[in-house]
């Protein structure tokens, strides 16, 4: 008796990038792999990677970090995997598809995921050595490589992926320019007010931005590139040009067989994904959905792969009609989010808009005549998209004024979670819901059975805030490790550098990253209290360091409501000479700054330009000042009182001891800004119980009091120590703030470490006073590796016409002022003239 073989079914993928993947594990999760027989030819040399963080690869990450493919996975399947091997030709009367090494594979069912290609506006030399795209990890190793011999570089196109190029070839070192042939960067995803913030934004990070013009000419000589012409006439003496323009459906294979395409390309599919040809589907950018659109993001492309899926396995009715084009992105360090209707093309919307040029912060939200949310434009602050987005086509439980305001400018309201409803789409790349995810305890358990926060990423934001409170102690999503132990960490190994630390101890998930805005700072204050030590740079602004510093340490100086700067000067213990003051004054005089003697006892000077602070400092370091170091996180001032040798009442030199403290302890840097006073007798007017560490004198030497907090919350300071000598006051003093700097949290200040430190004060005594722990040593060590080693951070500026070069309001025009930084006369000085906030309506589309 004869039995007739069982047909196992074939089905051919074409093309293995995210979407593809994306489509294998949705065969997976229903079965079909166990039933059919899957192949996959992969045009490049590797497995689909994460090509929404491909510019990674510059901060570290490895090809190999950036794979989409768990270890196993194909093996698991039984797929069959053929990499460097793309399909040839198409014969879809033998369903048969030819592989470039001539292997010929039946199929049964056929899917396309070939993706897209790279457009390169068709002018002269655009083939030129030096000339790339921006789309796969082999271009970004080729521009590796050229970067090594250039010192300039444009990118043609100032979008998405644009901006991304951008940034990498100015982390390469290249002097960079970004070309647009729009009016605005981004032009899809912004509307004019976001661009001209983003734009704002950019070029103050040394990018050179040529808007409303295109590409001419690729100017060459010997083959290579050696400028670029515009449209507008002007040239560009480039070395290398980068050519993202946007991209094109790569639907070559689709038209050579006969399978119907759209007019501007795109393989023509139904609601599931099918083509004209029953047997074949195509899915991700190479599709023309069924609403006409070809679909550039990888939420989409995921949607179609899911779609094609479910029909191939008859599991389901499946349909793709259209995706939420959603979007939300770190460029350059700037955030920028777009959602719905961003651009309010619907009849009769109404627009509600937040812009602050100076910060760089633009919010814009569309709604219609009855409230609902129809979308928005966030640009330099856009920690709200995760609440909005699922909010589109409903109305806000808050009025949309409320939702752009900041904090001091209004009520602000913060969302939270419970304000979703169950279905909202949270995690639009999975199309994964608030109900889902509130089903997991950890975002592990997230990722693992929903999928949520493993694409994109814009959404992880909201799922933490829907998670039950975590006990994970660590810094940030970065790192698992608190503030002290990534001190400890960096001091006994030496790590000198941001990468090399998240590399080797942050997250998994983490590492090659940039980091994020809690632990780039924080590791940047460590490397620089430890820089004498670990033998790395102390200035703030060397290579690396410059990426992870806060906003006011960029320029050294204290950014303003308006957008101007304050000058600080250093005088310590509130000393000065007649000379000296005479500079400050004609240093505000001439440059028309605003002045005021502060509580800490020095003259703040405000209202410079950015471009103005080089002059300004060069006087003043002339002069014989310093940096007061008011940006930083650091000490600010040793204040006094005039002590013994004026008052009548003074029993110690509290000036002499206020002047040697602040020389001794400037420009340590630590977890929070450190105050300090020093008061001739116990009449105390220099208020030294209110401040981190503070002096009274007695007749027997100084009391060292340490924990005070003036501010918000106020803390008396807690006597550590009492009749102490110059010498003991400077020595406890040292191992006081270096077991602070040690083992405090991120920005906590010292009487909320004091408070925590298990013990408190007993402890502290034991450790500093009496040596419990046997690190006083090293505690004094480390103090005097800093007074060895501080030089004046603007003095160093100074003398370095590199470094001069980022105090510019334009990098396009850097002899021209800031015309946004304007000022009104008030009590014959300067104020600010604010006008950051405009809250307006349309009230129809003309």
């Amino acid at each position: 008796m004869s039995t007739t073989p069982t047909h196992t079914p074939t089905v051919v993928l074409v093309g293995h990038g995210m979407v593809g993947q994306r489509f294998l594990e949705a065969l997976a999760d229903r079965g079909v792999t166990e039933r059919a027989r899957v192949v996959v030819l992969c045009e490049e040399p590797r497995p689909a990677y994460d090509r929404v963080q491909l510019t990674s690869y510059f901060s570290g990450r490895t090809p190999d970090d950036l794979s989409m493919v768990e270890d196993g996975f194909m093996a698991k399947h039984g797929i069959e995997l053929y990499v460097g091997d793309p399909a040839e030709t198409i014969d879809r009367d033998a369903r048969t598809v030819t592989a470039r090494s001539g292997q010929v594979f039946a199929y049964d069912t056929l899917v396309l995921a070939t993706g897209s290609y790279p457009f390169v506006p068709p002018v002269p030399g655009k083939d030129a050595r030096g000339c790339f795209v921006y789309r796969t990890i082999e271009d970004l190793l080729a521009i590796e490589e050229y970067a090594k011999t250039a010192t300039t570089g444009a990118v043609v196109g100032g979008g998405l992926l644009g901006l991304e190029a951008a940034g990498a070839l100015k982390g390469l070192g290249l002097r960079t320019h970004v070309v647009e042939f729009a009016p605005r960067l981004m032009p899809v995803q912004v509307d004019e007010g976001g661009g001209a913030a983003l734009l704002r934004t950019i070029e103050q990070m040394g990018l050179s931005v040529h808007t409303g013009t295109g590409t001419q000419e690729v100017l060459t000589a010997d083959g290579a590139v050696t400028g670029m012409r515009l449209s507008d006439g002007s040239d560009l003496p480039v070395d290398m040009v980068v050519f993202s323009a946007g991209v094109r459906p790569r639907d070559q294979l689709a038209r050579d067989c006969g399978l119907a395409v759209g007019e501007r390309g795109g393989i023509a599919v139904d609601e599931q994904c099918r083509t004209s040809d029953p047997a074949v589907f195509a899915i991700g950018e190479c599709a023309l959905a069924s609403d006409g659109r070809v679909y550039g993001l990888v939420a989409p492309g995921y949607e179609m792969a899911q779609t094609a899926a479910a029909t191939i396995a008859s599991a389901e009715e499946h349909s793709f009609t259209g995706a939420d084009m959603s979007t939300k992105l770190k460029l350059l360090g700037v955030d920028v989010a777009s959602f719905g209707d961003a651009h309010g093309t619907a009849e009769g919307c109404l627009d509600v808009v937040y812009s602050d040029s100076r910060s760089g912060v633009y919010k814009k939200l569309v709604v219609d005549r009855d409230g609902v949310l129809l979308g928005g434009v966030l640009v330099g602050d856009a920690d709200s998209y995760g609440m909005l987005r699922p909010l589109t086509g409903s109305v806000p439980p808050v009025s949309p004024e409320q939702l752009v305001l900041p904090a001091g400018a209004g009520a602000p309201v913060a969302l939270g979670p419970s304000s979703l409803p169950d279905d909202a789409v949270i995690c639009s790349c999975h199309n994964v819901t608030k109900h889902a995810i509130s089903q997991c305890t950890s975002l592990p358990e997230v990722k693992k059975c929903t999928k949520a926060g493993t694409g994109c990423g814009s959404c992880l934001k909201v799922i933490g805030q829907l998670l039950p409170a975590a006990t994970d102690k660590g810094l940030c999503g970065c790192f698992s490790y608190t503030r002290s132990e990534l001190y400890e960490i960096t001091r006994t190994l030496r790590l000198t550098s941001f990468a090399e630390l998240i590399d080797s101890h942050g997250r998994p998930e983490a590492r090659g990253g940039d980091g994020c805005e809690v632990c780039k700072p924080t590791v940047g204050s460590i490397l620089a209290s430890l820089a004498p030590v670990i033998k790395a740079s102390g200035y703030i602004l060397d290579g690396e360091q410059a990426s992870l510093q806060d906003t006011n340490d960029h320029f050294l100086a204290n950014l303003q409501r308006n957008g101007s700067y304050s000058v600080v000067p250093r005088i310590p213990g509130g000393e000065i000479t007649p000379e000296k003051l005479i500079v400050i004054g004609e240093v505000a005089r001439d440059f028309g700054l605003y002045t005021k003697i502060t509580g800490g006892q020095r003259i703040d000077l405000f209202g410079a330009r950015v471009d103005q602070l080089p002059a300004i400092w060069t006087r003043l370091v002339d002069a014989g000042f310093e940096s007061g170091h008011a940006y930083g996180k650091s000490l600010r001032t040793v204040k006094s009182c005039v002590g013994q040798t004026w008052c009548r009442y003074g029993v110690q030199d509290s000036v002499k001891m206020a002047i040697q403290l602040e020389l001794r302890y400037r420009g340590l840097r630590s977890p929070h800004k450190l105050k300090s006073a020093v008061s001739g007798c116990a009449r105390e007017c220099a208020e030294a119980q209110s401040k981190d560490f503070g002096v009274i004198a007695t007749a027997s030497g100084w009391n060292l009091y340490v924990g005070g907090n003036g501010g918000a919350t106020p803390r008396h300071a807690d006597l550590l120590a009492q009749d102490l000598s110059d010498a003991e006051l400077v020595r406890l003093i040292d191992r006081f703030l270096m077991f602070y700097i040690r083992t405090a949290d991120r920005l906590e200040r010292t009487s909320t470490w004091l408070e925590r430190l298990e013990g408190g004060l007993e402890h502290l005594m034991d450790v500093v006073v009496h040596d419990s722990l046997g690190l006083c040593d090293e505690l004094e060590a480390l103090m005097a590796a800093h007074v060895d080693d501080y030089q004046d951070e603007w003095a160093q500026t100074l003398d370095d016409p590199d470094r001069l070069r980022r105090f510019v309001s334009f990098v396009n025009a850097p002899d021209a002022p800031d015309p946004s930084v304007k000022f009104v006369p008030e009590r014959d000085q300067i104020k600010p003239d604010l006008t950051v906030l405009t809250i307006g309506t349309r009230l129809e589309r003309v």
